[in-house]
């Protein structure tokens, strides 16, 4: 096992997760929760198990037919998209 890849991706996780709309929603179902934190816990855990196992799956089989050059540019400008949209959205209501 490649413990670098381990920990680099260990490390861009955890902190795209720092403070996004899913941390703020176990932060919430967890203040609201009267019996028990574990049920919330394992929830939020499973789900992000769930999800980036089939960010793996999905990501295994896109490579096999596109190159991960073109994945890259492809997420990059998808990012960029939402990041003006966002802007834009912000700029009409304030």
């Amino acid at each position: 096992m490649d413990i670098k890849l381990l920990l680099t991706t260990f490390g861009m996780v955890f902190l795209a997760e720092l403070g996004d709309k899913t941390q703020l929603t176990t932060f919430c179902l967890s203040a609201e929760c009267t019996n028990g934190k574990l049920p919330v816990f394992l929830g939020s855990a499973c789900a992000l198990v769930l999800s980036s196992l089939l960010a793996v799956l999905c990501g295994e089989a896109i490579s096999r037919a596109v190159p991960p050059v073109y994945i890259k540019i492809v997420a990059g400008i998808f990012f960029l998209v939402v990041g003006v949209w966002t802007l834009y959205s912000a700029s009409r209501t304030g």
